[in-house]
């Protein structure tokens, strides 16, 4: 401090620095004071010689005792001294008293309504261990924690902890409303930036069991998703808090990042490329009526899930899959997750099952994956069928609408689609013409042609001959418009083209997209055929995978087009359908074929929300079944 500053000058800095350390250092400055000034007065007084009752002595003591009960009480006024000098003396004492409890009551007052602020604002260190970390906030989040409580039921006491840029109250108001009752997980939000590793402290990564990172809906989503990342994995405390890797789920929107990322994050992190991801999902149900309903069936915790264990095999090391698949009476097998960790969905049929090997199964919960020992199951090999060879034709498709993840989807239509093809895309904006002209050399089978119109008016459907196409698929308009009048454009377009179904009485392949959940319900969904693609599908993959990782594998297999994936097949390929027939025949006939049946879809409950649709993923392989020639088997196959 400079010398030459005037002393009033500095004990005002001083006393200012002082004000500003805090409520506790306040009231201990005013409780030094205080005794200063008893001390004072109970001198004063003894000088002076007015204490109250001269028939006795008065020491030093009494005379603190009798400032500090008038000081601290200023009930004590109206006491029976008569002598005038000591009343004046005391009503001083009391006013000062007076000032002094004042001042303390306002502390006091300030610091717990401060308290209760910070506890608002959510900043107090999470002290939970095995919880699930949220970070960031999205209209994914709700999908997410709703899930979570799913798979928390079987949990006595299950923890969910979110930090985002968001205040905390608000956090909980929005969960409460749009989650409701959490059961017997709790959630704890905290508030705090995801991408600030003092932040992130703040919600206790170390002692988590899983974390999921969510996007900000913004053009620089996938940089900060990949700083977070950075921040939990090179956290400098982070040797001496957290002695086992950690498992994060991350979404990522660009491919060219994705290797950053995975870079970063090395095997501790499992990276969803969200556009390509759901690029693959609209193109794969598209071609196949129903098969959303298997996907939701198989990602969320309502029914039946994917689960890995190693419980009861050992009756299988030594058996081939072929056995493996037969082993098992209420669930249905899809792989084998080898002991060095890499997973085979579908293997050839002569896979040997060794020692320290997984089943992967589709199964109601992590206890029921266990082999029956049955042998003694029938398989009727007279009602196994033949399919006839139906050579391909080609096909047309059209896209309705555009946005980015629309060139993702050309590329993987262009895996799947026969040889001479053909694609229409329209649009309302100009903004294809140079995304198709760049991938056009790129494509095998596929033909794209694009045209501009006014996709919501009903005269450009009607031109476009709309029940001539083979599949249909109507993207929202996501660069374009904020979401909500995106997703109007979508459900307008919708609405025409299932009036022109109805006229015509055509039964089409249809598959739309919206961006928020809530607008589905306008769309009065009553078919499994026109599923509205959203981000509930990447809510519920990233939820699978943050409680096992290992999924992640098997989702990349399943939406590959390279691997065995997901097909729904008319029943009269696999059996006859002339009386009913248990399921172990229709696995037998789909093995054969080198394939794995893992449920089927009556078509008469096609439009039938209770009955899914009229899909039935993983049923019990005893029950007898009557199929018609609409019925259709769900297998996994590599074509």
């Amino acid at each position: 401090m400079n010398k030459n500053t005037p002393l009033t000058v500095r004990f005002k800095y001083a006393f200012d620095n002082y004000i500003s350390k805090g409520t506790g250092n306040l009231i201990g400055g005013l409780a030094l004071m205080t005794l200063f000034l008893v001390f004072t007065l109970a001198v004063i007084l003894i000088i002076s010689g007015i204490h109250p009752d001269q028939s006795t002595s008065f020491t030093i003591y009494d005379s603190l005792w009798e400032n500090m009960i008038h000081m601290l009480d200023p009930g004590t006024l109206g006491g029976t001294d008569s002598d005038w000098g000591m009343r004046v003396y005391l009503l001083a004492v009391t006013l000062i008293g007076v000032v002094i409890l004042s001042t303390l009551i306002g502390l006091i007052s300030n610091g717990i309504l401060t308290k209760i602020e910070e506890l608002r604002k959510g900043r107090s260190f999470v002290i939970e261990n095995g919880h699930t970390l949220i970070l960031g906030w999205s209209s994914k989040i709700f999908t997410i924690i709703s899930e979570l409580i799913e798979a928390n039921e079987n949990i006595k006491d299950g923890v969910i902890v979110i930090l985002a840029d968001k205040d905390k109250v608000e956090m909980e108001d929005e969960i409460k409303v749009k989650v409701g009752n959490t059961k017997t997980t709790r959630v704890i939000c905290r508030t705090g930036d995801p991408i600030d590793i003092d932040d992130i402290h703040i919600a206790n990564p170390f002692d988590s069991k899983s974390i999921i990172i969510l996007d900000k809906d913004n053009e620089n989503s996938d940089s900060q998703i990949i700083k977070t990342i950075v921040a939990i994995v090179t956290n400098p405390k982070r040797e001496e808090l957290r002695k086992i890797p950690y498992h994060i789920t991350a979404e990522i929107t660009d491919s060219k990042n994705l290797e950053v990322a995975k870079m970063v994050g090395k095997d501790e992190v499992e990276l969803i490329l969200s556009d390509d991801f759901i690029s693959r999902i609209m193109v794969q149900t598209s071609r196949q009526s129903g098969l959303s309903v298997v996907y939701i069936e198989l990602m969320d915790y309502d029914g039946d899930e994917i689960y890995f264990t190693d419980e009861g095999t050992d009756i299988l090391v030594g058996k081939t899959f072929r056995d493996v698949i037969f082993a098992y009476e209420t669930s249905a097998i899809m792989g084998i997750q080898f002991a060095d960790g890499t997973v085979a969905i579908n293997p050839p049929m002569d896979t040997v099952f060794n020692q320290g090997d997984k089943v992967i199964g589709i199964t109601a919960d992590d206890d029921t994956l266990i082999p029956s020992g049955r042998t003694d199951y029938e398989i009727e090999t007279s009602r196994i069928a033949r399919p006839n060879d139906l050579s391909q034709k080609d096909e047309r498709i059209l896209i309705i609408g555009w946005n980015d993840r629309a060139k993702n989807i050309i590329r993987e239509l262009d895996h799947y689609t026969p040889f001479g093809s053909h694609l229409t895309v329209v649009s309302k904006f100009d903004d294809p013409v140079s995304v198709i002209q760049k991938i056009k050399p790129n494509l095998k089978n596929l033909n794209v042609e694009f045209v501009r119109a006014e996709t919501t008016e009903r005269e450009t459907l009607e031109s476009l001959n709309i029940p001539s196409y083979d599949y249909i698929m109507l993207l929202c308009y996501e660069q374009n418009f904020p979401v909500q009048e995106a997703d109007a454009q979508t459900l307008i377009t919708l609405l025409h083209i299932r009036s022109i179904a109805e006229r015509t009485e055509k039964h089409l392949n249809l598959v739309s997209e919206m961006i928020d959940m809530k607008n589905r319900q306008l769309a009065d969904i009553t078919s499994a055929d026109d599923f509205i693609v959203s981000d509930k599908l990447i809510s519920l993959m990233m939820t699978q995978v943050s409680e096992n990782k290992f999924l992640m594998k098997v989702f990349e297999d399943l939406f590959d087009a390279d691997g065995s994936e997901i097909y729904i097949k008319p029943a009269i390929e696999y059996v006859t359908i002339d009386k009913p027939v248990n399921f172990y025949t229709v696995m037998e006939s789909a093995a054969r074929m080198n394939q794995v049946a893992i449920g089927y879809r009556i078509l008469a409950d096609s439009k039938n929300v209770d009955a899914q649709y009229g899909v039935t993923v993983n049923p019990d392989k005893s029950q007898m079944i009557s199929f018609t020639d609409q019925d259709e088997i769900i297998v996994l196959s590599e074509d």
